[in-house]
């Protein structure tokens, strides 16, 4: 029997027993794939597409909210954009594409050959698209999506139809695939890095998302606890966070921002990680304070669990926690502060260059430290008092998650895509890509942080007349950075896949031996060979 018919009977028998060894075509490539990378493209592309579709949302959020009045949609259905807006974003885009990096560069990095449980990490990827359609779909049924914000408060989430069930059952999904993706990163750098690669002599990136990985498995359960109260309370006449019968909807909320804020770091301490491997590089300069960068990322996780309240300052809880909180979440800008110094201390007489990636890794960094300037604002008990849930809180965490997830994103892909296409994607439009992006951004957020301190409330459908101009701006600059995705999409992305021009040994010429690994003490090398022990 030829080679070709055992592959071909291989395909048919339907025994994959052995992902490692048939490679499988087609369809069969992408459902049982074992190999990390196309698993992490699998997990890009899947975010890629939640991120537009969350994106449609918020154009639509922003169509209603042009002029005062209420002009196209209802209140209800505006507060399902809103609420799937946010879980889409959080669950869906932002955490899946920072799991598809992991997945295709973390291997690459540590001289691995492949993630530690290969069949763990196709299960964790395909339990994201019924999540998916639990989520869309819920729209479709009675009662509609869940209206209660990303944040499913109680009582709001257990009044709702069953929109609100699949919306459980989707974060459950949601959590099961990210504990299962944690448990092969932590297992993966902790076993099967090359030799010779000790912890401190690990790229940045690998060490961000090791801590990360560590978060996302504290945490996790702590959500799932949340929603399956919820859901006994909707079902089984429980009265967790019902008053009526001995339950308190504030718990609610310290359960969830127990989970919640971590969360919020789990969504940038990779962003870190990968714009310490992109400023050294196009600096030509080893990363500043390497092992003070290590620390910061693991004292920025450990503050993470103190933190929590301060989402909850109008709550009525006493003075002494409302210092408490107060304090540990200014605490937590000091190691953030760090980093940034270390950043800037990078490029400190760097020769730079700015290429797209670096470019948005700049860009990252000037607009993620506005966003940690208004966090700090928003750290002061008095003032947070005011500002709760005005436009001004949405400024914020969007500062922080657009401008620092989202552009480390878009740099991360920039610097890597190369090494994964094989194809050089076109500066020009790169570049094109980084200013509309920019650009629009700030027209679409800055404005916010003026409704806030105006008093503008979030997640309404209609406002007072005195709002309107800032609101007019933010939504033509929503529709300009929705179309300068459009266009990343279009002319960056799906050129670049299909050809091009080819991607030398070393694309970023001139970093020399500093393209795709960092390995920040030095020796200079990439570890995709392992290195020979002495």
């Amino acid at each position: 029997m030829s080679t070709t018919a055992i592959d071909h009977a291989h395909d048919h028998s339907g025994d994959h027993a052995h992902g490692h060894d048939d490679h499988p075509h087609g369809w069969r490539r992408w459902l049982y794939a074992t190999n990390h990378k196309d698993i992490g493209t699998l997990y890009l592309f899947f975010s890629l597409a939640m991120f537009m579709s969350g994106g449609v949302l918020a154009l639509l959020i922003r169509t209603e909210l042009f002029q005062p009045g209420l002009q196209y949609f209802q209140p209800e259905l505006f507060n399902q954009f809103t609420t799937m807006h946010g879980l889409m974003m959080v669950f869906g885009a932002i955490m899946p594409a920072f799991v598809g990096f992991a997945n295709w560069m973390i291997p690459l990095q540590i001289g691995a050959a492949d993630m530690a449980f290969a069949r763990m990490n196709n299960f964790s990827f395909w339990l994201l698209p019924p999540a998916a359609i639990l989520l869309v779909s819920s729209f479709f049924v009675p009662g509609g999506a869940p209206a209660a914000g990303w944040t499913i408060y109680a009582p709001l989430s257990t009044q709702m139809g069953m929109g609100m069930d699949m919306g459980i059952f989707a974060l459950h999904l949601m959590g099961a695939s990210s504990i299962m993706g944690s448990i092969n990163i932590i297992t993966t750098i902790l076993n099967m890095r090359a030799p010779g690669m000790t912890l401190m002599k690990m790229p940045m990136f690998c060490w961000t998302w090791l801590i990360t990985a560590y978060l996302l498995i504290a945490v996790m359960p702590v959500l799932a606890g949340a929603i399956t109260m919820t859901l006994t309370d909707r079902h089984f006449g429980t009265s967790f966070f019902n008053a009526a019968g001995g339950g308190d909807p504030v718990m609610f909320q310290h359960i969830f921002w127990f989970f919640g804020h971590p969360e919020v770091y789990i969504m940038i301490l990779p962003a870190f990680g990968i714009v310490s491997q992109i400023i050294p590089a196009f600096a030509r300069k080893q990363l500043f304070g390497y092992a003070s960068m290590v620390y910061a990322t693991s004292s920025i996780a450990i503050l993470s669990f103190i933190v929590w309240a301060h989402h909850m300052f109008a709550t009525g809880m006493p003075v002494t926690s409302q210092l408490f909180f107060m304090y540990a979440t200014m605490l937590i800008a000091v190691p953030t502060g760090v980093k940034v110094f270390n950043w800037i201390a990078t490029m400190w007489r760097g020769s730079m260059t700015f290429e797209t990636p670096m470019l948005f890794a700049v860009g990252f960094i000037f607009v993620f430290t506005m966003g940690g300037f208004t966090g700090l604002i928003l750290a002061v008990t008095p003032v947070d008092i005011q500002l709760q849930d005005t436009y001004y809180v949405v400024a914020h965490f969007h500062y922080v998650l657009v401008a620092g997830s989202l552009f480390a994103m878009f740099a991360g892909y920039y610097y890597w895509s190369p090494k994964w296409t094989g194809f050089m994607y076109n500066e020009g439009r790169g570049k094109f890509h980084f200013w509309a992006s920019l650009i629009t951004f700030n027209i679409t957020f800055f404005p916010m942080h003026f409704l806030g301190l105006a008093g503008m409330p979030r997640r309404y459908a209609d406002y007072p007349a005195q709002f309107t101009d800032f609101n007019m701006l933010a939504t033509i600059g929503a529709f300009g950075f929705g179309l300068s995705q459009v266009f990343f999409l279009f002319f960056v992305v799906i050129p670049s896949i299909k050809g091009g021009k080819k991607a030398g040994d070393k694309p970023w010429e001139g970093a020399e031996g500093l393209e795709w690994t960092i390995p920040s003490p030095a020796p200079f090398h990439t570890f995709e060979v392992p290195p020979i022990v002495k």
